[in-house]
């Protein structure tokens, strides 16, 4: 089934692409979430134009595509979000996102998928992400991640809150894999005492019930029938 994602989903792919999934994989969690839309043609036709358009804000040539990483590297990007006191946000920051920003701000269009964010951002900071703009052309974007109504805390608390969320995030992943080891550990017990119980012997006396004991079916046949009042 095709549909048009409206939000990024990991593994599936980024907003306003066209993806094909499994039929019950929209319709119980892609479309009640609002995370995609069906793919009607209507639909798609306006996309394939947003992005025509869009196309001739990119670079055509190396030089365009120097002049343009100039542009970019002269401009801090700032996304004020909501985020905990921790600052660990309430969402996060996608490389659609910050295409998105990069086209309201200066009309560059940049192709998400060149975006070396390996992960959404999920903590207030800084950050530098470099975007491929053309062959051998790189361009180092800067962000600046806020809390929403406030602005960065200095840079050795920001280092702390950094430690602070890579530790968390540690956590988190042993946390995980400590449950995948354990549910491994309980899959592998059952299975060898269900082969265990498979392969245990037949006790040496199962057979031996005098045959004489065995009442064949020509005897029951024999026998009279009990009279009858």
């Amino acid at each position: 089934m095709q549909v048009i994602l409206r939000e990024d989903v990991d593994k599936v792919g980024l907003r306003g692409e066209v993806v094909d999934v499994a039929a019950g994989f929209a319709r119980n969690y892609l479309l009640p979430r609002r995370l995609a839309e069906p793919a009607t043609a209507g639909r798609i036709g306006e996309l394939e134009q947003l992005a025509a358009s869009r196309s001739r804000h990119e670079a055509q040539t190396f030089e365009q595509a120097q002049e343009l990483a100039q542009k970019l590297e002269g401009q801090e990007l700032r996304f004020d979000v909501q985020a905990g006191e921790t600052g660990t946000l309430f969402g996060s920051v996608t490389a659609t996102d910050i295409a998105d920003r990069v086209w309201q701000e200066q009309r560059v269009r940049l192709d998400r998928r060149k975006l070396d964010l390996p992960e959404s951002i999920k903590w207030i900071g800084r950050y530098q992400v470099p975007v491929e703009l053309f062959a051998d052309v790189t361009a180092t974007l800067r962000l600046a991640v806020v809390p929403e109504g406030g602005e960065l805390p200095p840079e050795e608390e920001l280092q702390a809150l950094d430690q602070a969320a890579a530790e968390e995030e540690a956590a988190a992943a042993a946390e995980a894999e400590e449950a995948r080891a354990a549910e491994a550990a309980a899959t592998e017990a059952a299975v060898a005492e269900v082969e265990a119980e498979a392969e245990e012997p037949v006790p040496e006396d199962a057979f031996d019930r005098p045959m004489d004991s065995v009442e064949s079916p020509a005897d029951a046949a024999s026998e009279p029938e009990p009279a009858r009042e």
